[in-house]
């Protein structure tokens, strides 16, 4: 598929529909870009500490707010894996990046996935998946690992019924706060509520079918460069067993590396051991 530019304009591009999309670029502009795809219901803030730490190692790091979410504008339409794929293409074409490494958190990693399968590695140096949520979250006859649809119906019920309150309950699991002698930090807490409550309320309910029901299968059969599937075994969002376990076995070559009681929420709850993997992977 080719990838159209969009239009940049400050710290926002304006995509083929209208749709304005917020980025961060940190770091020297002529160093290695890194560009990040966040979970849901979050924002680019949600990298915040992974961008401060590379961009301080000589790394350009550039992460964007989904649209619908955090500074994006809230278009009703086009809250599915194909979109978000194609602003992130347009968005790494407008900004001219090239051997970039991808790396996508939870939702992230199935943008960073489609991205891939619709518009190729060109551009891309490597890929990291983290928590991410390929192949599919659903429960298929071919994915038996998967969660039941009740799980995902009891999500959008509780976005459209009072999604601060539910926010603020999911961070618990989110981060493994709900765990026996965890450390629980209600800042992170609130600002998972306060990044969730940014975006449209039709936006992170659409999004929740997107997250979950798409089929991954042919977006990581062509991956081509070096990946990296960085996973918790205590990640209550999006299981192991049924993720990023599988996920490492349908993307040639990929590099697994499991952690020991980590959350869903690792980047932010155990990120300087993320953050030192990261550099790891990228400079190696």
């Amino acid at each position: 598929m080719a990838t159209q530019a969009g239009k940049l304009q400050g710290s926002y591009l304006s995509t083929r529909d209208g749709t304005q999309i917020y980025f961060k670029d940190w770091g020297p502009k002529d160093g290695q870009p890194i560009v990040f795809s966040h979970g849901w219901p979050l924002t680019a803030d949600a990298w915040e500490d992974q961008m401060m730490y590379l961009s301080e190692r000589g790394f350009r790091t550039i992460a964007h707010d989904r649209r619908g979410n955090g500074r994006s504008s809230q278009p009703w339409e086009g809250h599915d894996m194909d979109h978000f794929a194609d602003d992130l293409a347009e968005l790494t074409a407008a900004l001219d990046l090239r051997k970039a490494v991808h790396v996508g958190h939870s939702t992230g990693g199935g943008e960073v996935a489609r991205y891939i399968g619709r518009h190729g590695t060109s551009r891309v140096a490597k890929a990291v998946l983290i928590g991410a949520v390929p192949p599919i979250m659903l429960k298929t006859d071919w994915h038996p690992n998967g969660l039941p649809m009740k799980v995902f119906d009891d999500i959008r019920s509780g976005v459209r019924g009072d999604r601060s309150t539910f926010y603020k309950d999911l961070s618990m699991a989110f981060y493994g706060f709900n765990r026996p002698g965890a450390k629980v930090s209600e800042g992170l807490r609130e600002s998972f509520r306060l990044q969730g409550l940014q975006g449209s309320l039709k936006s992170e309910y659409d999004t929740v079918k997107a997250f979950s029901e798409t089929d991954f299968r042919a977006d990581l059969a062509k991956f081509d460069v070096p990946t990296l599937v960085m996973h918790g075994d205590d990640d209550q969002i999006v299981p192991f067993e049924g993720a990023g376990k599988i996920t490492a076995t349908l993307v040639k070559g990929a590099q697994l590396k499991v952690y020991k009681g980590f959350p869903h929420g690792m980047c932010s709850t155990h990120k300087d051991v993320i953050n030192e993997d990261l550099l790891l992977f990228i400079k190696g």
